[in-house]
C-alpha cells in the first residue's frame, strides 16, 4: 500500500492550487509546487499552500505528482519530466479530455517506468486561479480515475488512499473513451448552452425579471475560452453528437409553436418531466 509523503503538484490554479491546499490542510505531507508564473509559486508559498517549488531536482522525492494544466500542457510536461520521476511514482492528471492525455502519458509511464492515472475532478467555481482555490473544493465531489487498467484493485486502493486528503465523496472509474462520451454531457455541452443562451439581446435587460432558472442556466457561461476551445476541440465528435441531440428536441419545441399545436407542446414537456424523473428522481 502506498505511503504518501511527498506530492508534486504542477500549475497552481484553481485546481491545482485547492490540491495543494487540501493536502496542507488536511494531512502532514510536504507539497512541492509549480506555475509558469512566478508570482504564484511565491504567494504559495507565502500562504503556506506549497513547502517548495516543484523542480525537476525535487519531482523524484514525489510519490504522486499531479498536473493541474490543460490537456496538451499535460502532456508536454509528463513528457519533459518523465525522465525524473521516480519508478513507484504516481502521475495523476486533472484535464477535461482522457484520450489523448491517456494514450500519450501512458506509453511515457512504460518507457521510464512509472505509473500513469488519467484524473478528473468534478469539482469547480465561477473564477479560476490560486486566488480563488480552496482546501475544501473538493469537498464530497466525484473524482474520475481513469487507470490503464481497470481492475487493478491495488492501485485504486493507493490512489483513495493518495486522494483522501481532498475529502472526495466519491471515486468513478471508467475508460477514457467512456470519460469523455459523458464530460461531452454532462459538462461541455452545458457551458455551450449557456454560453449561447446568453446571447440573446433581452439578456440586457433581464434584471427585474430574473430568478433562479436564468441564474442557473447562465452559470457557467462565464468561462475560460483558452480551456474549454481546446476541450471542445479535442471533443468535438462526442460533443457534435450531443449538440444534434439538443438541437432535435428544440427544433421539435420550436415546430409546436409555430404549429400553435397545443397537444404536442404538452407531450413534449411531458416526456422531459418524465425524463428528468427517471434520471434523477422527483
Amino acid at each position: 500500500m502506498i505511503k504518501v509523503t511527498t506530492v508534486g503538484i504542477a500549475g497552481l490554479g484553481l485546481i491545482g492550487g485547492s490540491f495543494a491546499k487540501a493536502y496542507k490542510e488536511n494531512s502532514d505531507v510536504k507539497v512541492y509546487g509549480f506555475d509558469l508564473n512566478n508570482s504564484i509559486c511565491h504567494l504559495a508559498q507565502v500562504e503556506g499552500a506549497i513547502d517548495e517549488v516543484l523542480t525537476t531536482e525535487n519531482i523524484g522525492e514525489c510519490d504522486i505528482i499531479i498536473p493541474a494544466l490543460y490537456p496538451e500542457a499535460v502532456i508536454q510536461y509528463v513528457k519533459e519530466m518523465a525522465p525524473y520521476i521516480r519508478k513507484d511514482s504516481i502521475v495523476l492528471d486533472t484535464a477535461g479530455l482522457k484520450r489523448e492525455i491517456c494514450t500519450e502519458c501512458t506509453k511515457l509511464a512504460h518507457k521510464y517506468g512509472f505509473t500513469f492515472v488519467g484524473g478528473h475532478p468534478m469539482a469547480g467555481k465561477r473564477y479560476s486561479g490560486f486566488k480563488y482555490s480552496s482546501g475544501k473544493l473538493f469537498k464530497d465531489s466525484s473524482m474520475i480515475v481513469v487507470p490503464e487498467d481497470p481492475d487493478d484493485q491495488l492501485l485504486l486502493s493507493n490512489i483513495r488512499v493518495a486522494l483522501a486528503p481532498c475529502d472526495f465523496g466519491r471515486i468513478t472509474v471508467c475508460s477514457p473513451e467512456k470519460h469523455d462520451e459523458m464530460i461531452a454531457f454532462t459538462s461541455e455541452l452545458a457551458h455551450i448552452v449557456s454560453n449561447a443562451y446568453i446571447k440573446s439581446p433581452t439578456a440586457m435587460e433581464h434584471k427585474g425579471y430574473s430568478a433562479g432558472s436564468y441564474k442557473d442556466l447562465t452559470r457557467v457561461a462565464w468561462l475560460n475560452e483558452d480551456m474549454w476551445t481546446e476541450i471542445f476541440m479535442k471533443n468535438r465528435d462526442n460533443l457534435i453528437k450531443e449538440l444534434n441531440y439538443i438541437t432535435t428536441y428544440l427544433n421539435e419545441y420550436k415546430d409546436a409553436l409555430e404549429k400553435n399545436d397545443r397537444d404536442t407542446m404538452w407531450k413534449l414537456l411531458h416526456d422531459g418531466k418524465i425524463a428528468k424523473e427517471n434520471v434523477d428522481g422527483r
